[in-house]
């Protein structure tokens, strides 16, 4: 039965599977690196110990070996073990030279990484990565389990758009068009009608938007929430504590390997800083920049609030005509909206929805959409909505913000962007 490396140390005898990730050779002996998902281990191997010493000492670096032996705990090694082979199987014999690097101190592009992503995730500095996006959504999907929450699916094939605007992939449904939707929201708000209450969903979410930056994708990881009898307050102390409990699993499980690798996770302590919309516009012009009440935050303006805030913090009472048309107004101005922020990059976005099926439908026609196009999402409206509020995170974004990765395609294992489509 096999074993994983990470359990050899308290084993005297193993089976171990995994990559060579560095071969040496001296003489009559063969030094391996060897690696699985838990970590490394060198294993030696001597020829008089096995049969097939020729064939192991020809093996390429990342071909995929088997090999059982017994565990040395007196090792030089600088793990203080090792593995003393008595079998290698080659399962698999990499071709050789690699198209990338491993180990090697030479960093390629992100072009040439992306190209040949099977390759490029098997680096530490990748897999923890994705150790930590997978924890993060652990810790989130915990606490709203933990908080009567309904975990749903919504469709992704839809016959309108979510927000309205150009933003959008079409696809060809049979004999009618449909889009690729930009996300869940008008489902969740059906939801809230059908009496659902508290739900949430993990999906992909898809936006045609042409922005070719380092925090901008196609396709993407949609977290989203909704409840019901809920405003925009109750909400914003739903996701402190979600992201709260999402950054505690992250650092209770992998907090040493994360400190390893020289990633330091900010902590949630006490209540996160709520900050509105026009006084965050006031500091900003009294720090030399020139904005009006409307304007959207340049990326210029961004890093001046991370600065200033340095951690998390909200901003709420966002302007209407910078918000969906679904979003509950909190006087002629503003909106009952906010925004998670981390740093200058914002994380989460959300709202108290209009719950009025009147009142949606002028909003909708203000926003000079059609409400032809929403008859279905109207509907629910009309037969006892409840007020409701929610909000979205996006996974990958809320990676590359905590570990303080540049480029949001780094947590996104094969993104898709203006001009990626494969692998």
């Amino acid at each position: 039965m096999r074993n994983y490396i990470k359990d050899a140390a308290n084993l005297d005898e193993v089976e171990l599977s995994g990559w060579a990730e560095d071969i040496r050779r001296i003489k009559n002996i063969v030094f391996i690196i060897l690696r699985d998902v838990t970590g490394k281990i060198q294993v030696t191997v001597k020829s008089d110990n096995i049969k097939n010493f020729d064939d192991v000492y020809k093996i390429n670096r990342e071909s995929v070996l088997k090999i059982h032996g017994s565990v040395d705990h007196q090792s030089r090694s600088k793990s203080g073990i090792e593995v003393i082979a008595d079998s290698v199987e080659v399962l698999n014999n990499a071709e050789a030279p690699l198209p990338l690097g491993v180990i090697d101190k030479v960093q390629a592009d992100l072009d040439t990484r992306l190209n040949n992503r099977y390759i490029d995730l098997r680096k530490d500095q990748n897999l923890i990565i994705f150790k930590t996006q997978s924890l993060l959504l652990w810790g989130i999907r915990e606490y709203l389990n933990k908080s009567g929450f309904i975990e749903v699916h919504t469709p992704k094939i839809v016959a309108a758009a979510t927000e309205g605007g150009a933003d959008l992939f079409p696809v060809k449904y049979f004999e009618k068009d449909a889009y690729l939707n930009q996300s869940p929201q008008l489902y969740k708000e059906i939801l809230m009608a059908a009496g659902f209450e508290k739900v949430f969903e993990v999906g992909p979410a898809f936006r045609a938007e042409k922005e070719n930056t380092l925090r901008h994708l196609n396709e993407f990881t949609s977290i989203d929430i909704e409840v019901s009898f809920a405003d925009h307050n109750d909400v914003m102390e739903i996701l402190e504590n979600t992201v709260k409990n999402a950054i505690n699993t992250l650092k209770n499980n992998l907090g040493d390997e994360l400190s390893s690798h020289g990633f330091n996770i900010d902590s949630i302590n006490g209540k996160i800083p709520r900050i509105k919309y026009k006084d965050a516009i006031d500091y900003l012009n009294s720090s030399g920049f020139n904005m009006s009440f409307g304007d959207d935050f340049s990326p210029e303006a961004s890093r001046a609030l991370g600065e200033r805030y340095k951690s998390f913090y909200f901003i709420t009472e966002w302007p209407a005509s910078l918000r969906p048309f679904y979003t509950m107004k909190n006087d002629d101005e503003t909106t009952k909206s906010f925004d998670l922020q981390l740093r200058e990059l914002e994380i989460c976005s959300g709202a108290q929805r209009i719950h009025n099926y009147n009142e949606l439908l002028n909003n909708i026609k203000n926003k000079g959409l059609n409400p032809d196009s929403f008859t279905f999402y109207l509907n629910a409206f009309r037969y006892g909505m409840p007020p409701h509020a929610g909000w979205a995170i996006g996974l990958e974004r809320l990676t590359m913000n905590l570990l303080g990765i540049k480029n949001v395609r780094e947590t996104t294992l094969f993104p898709r962007d203006r001009t990626r489509l494969l692998p």
